[in-house]
């Protein structure tokens, strides 16, 4: 079996094609705002230098979100051309999901991404990956509060946070990732759609 796994849900293209044995390559690499013209050239630059090809992909696994709007959207929409085109299962899973995943160590784990104006994104997991705050959005003091009733704990985040001075920084172990989702039911392509946890500004404005 081999995967293609996409997330753009922030500045960074993380993306590889792996078996479940083997990351065949992959790309960790930040791209700011020129991500929505990089994603994709450097997707198929994968494809080319390992000789493999779409079509051989057996199951696509994109990050629906939280994260950047725009980041989240490109993704999704690599993902599902993929997979409509040639007929790819293709599943989704989140952000704050394989941030928690990565983690190297047996504590509980907070992932957390900037939303601004003093909200994030985050959740909170135990060494077993079930949710003892699911998903959501909410405000940096809320979730400090929460924070203070646990346990041991590692806070991840590439953002520049004062409030968590003591995270650590966020590299996904794809493989693990891969591994943990693989027999994740797929859904139709057609069905796959971005999870942003909130409205978007627009939407809030109107």
């Amino acid at each position: 079996m081999k995967y293609l796994y996409i997330d753009t849900s922030s500045s960074y293209l993380y993306s590889a094609i792996a078996s479940e044995k083997e990351v065949l390559i992959e790309v960790k690499k930040e791209f700011g705002h020129t991500l929505s013209e990089e994603a994709l050239p450097e997707i198929v630059e994968m494809f080319k230098k390992t000789n493999i090809t779409p079509n051989d992909i057996d199951k696509i696994i994109v990050v629906d979100g939280p994260g950047s709007f725009t980041g989240i959207r490109i993704g999704i929409t690599i993902a599902k051309v993929y997979a409509w085109a040639l007929q790819i299962p293709i599943t989704t899973i989140s952000s704050l999901q394989a941030m928690a995943l990565s983690a190297d160590d047996d504590l509980i784990h907070i992932p957390v991404l900037d939303a601004r104006r003093d909200y994030v994104f985050s959740a909170i997991y135990d060494k077993d990956m079930s949710a003892i705050l699911p998903p959501q959005h909410i405000k940096i003091v809320s979730l400090q509060q929460k924070i203070e009733t646990i346990g041991p704990h590692t806070i991840i985040s590439n953002d520049d946070l004062a409030a968590f001075p003591n995270k650590k920084s966020y590299s996904p172990n794809i493989l693990k990732i891969i591994n943990y989702f693989k027999d994740k039911e797929p859904i139709n392509p057609h069905a796959v759609n971005p999870n942003y946890l909130k409205l978007t500004e627009a939407e809030e404005n109107k």
